[in-house]
């Protein structure tokens, strides 16, 4: 995900006189956060490349989109707000606010991992002031965090990817009038994904894969990419990650073992990767469950 400073959405609150940005953080993963003040002030949003989470911490009973006046913001209400999608606000009044942001690559990610469904079929619906008392309570909690307490980010990042869960579990719908276009066929994909899972503590080649389903190692990456969203590297790597997750949760394996169960060629580089995607060590992540 780029810098956050570079996010549409954030650049525009950043930009604005009366908006006043209260914390910020880089949550790994391709997952960011923020929180925001502001008041009497117009926001247009133009085809962000990222998705973003909204709720209303306080205040915004005075908010409204321009195309909807009559329907008014107000605490605990939630807005979702697609990568592409456009929208203009009017804040009338005193808000606070906290911002999820995610990148369209975690998003397919989600969609593969959580939904077992191609994510070109899918899109991230628009939705303006949800009422969703679980959602909102995970962003009050993330808010009272702090993010930059390395005791503190590993909760960060699980509400962040929490969020991200529900969403996709229960805004995600099916593209209306999509026709599919290149990519891999639906029984190359199930036998990839069968294959990736069965093999994530062996070296995988992009060479090995591609033969799997007669293409070249070029056309295969790009077809790759055209039906899961993410690089074959990319999709491995979150593969391996889960893995990992699911056995620093469920056993007491020595960390080595563990990196080598999950393909990682020493401890060190599986404690660096885990570090990058989950803002914790192997270590720090087995003792927040077992504490």
């Amino acid at each position: 995900m780029p810098e956050l400073e570079s996010l549409q959405v954030f650049q525009s609150l950043n930009r604005s006189p009366h908006a006043r940005l209260e914390a910020c953080a880089e949550l790994g993963d391709g997952l960011s956060a923020a929180v925001w003040s502001n008041h009497h002030d117009a926001q247009d949003y133009q085809a962000p490349s990222h998705h973003t989470l909204s709720c209303y911490i306080g205040g915004g009973t005075g908010t409204f989109r321009r195309d909807q006046p009559g329907t008014k913001g107000g605490p605990d209400k939630l807005c979702i707000l697609p990568a592409e999608h456009q929208s203009a606000w009017v804040i009338n009044g005193e808000i606070r606010l906290a911002h999820v942001y995610f990148s369209p690559e975690q998003f397919a990610l989600g969609c593969i991992t959580l939904l077992d469904r191609e994510p070109r079929e899918l899109q991230l619906r628009e939705s303006t002031f949800l009422e969703d008392a679980r959602q909102a309570r995970r962003f009050h909690q993330l808010v009272g965090l702090n993010w930059h307490e390395p005791g503190e980010r590993l909760l960060t990042s699980s509400l962040a990817h929490e969020m991200l869960s529900h969403t996709l579990l229960s805004q995600v719908g099916a593209r209306e009038g999509l026709r599919l276009k290149g990519g891999l066929a639906a029984h190359q994909r199930r036998l990839l994904v069968e294959y990736i899972d069965h093999h994530l503590e062996d070296p995988i080649s992009l060479g090995q894969l591609a033969a799997m389903c007669a293409l070249s190692e070029y056309h295969f990456a790009r077809m790759f990419r055209q039906s899961f969203g993410v690089p074959p590297h990319q999709y491995l790597l979150a593969r391996r990650l889960a893995r990992a997750q699911s056995l620093l949760r469920g056993s007491a394996l020595p960390m080595g073992e563990v990196a080598l169960m999950c393909g990682f060629s020493s401890a060190s580089h599986f404690n660096q990767r885990f570090r990058q995607a989950m803002g914790a060590t192997p270590g720090e992540y087995r003792q927040a469950f077992y504490a």
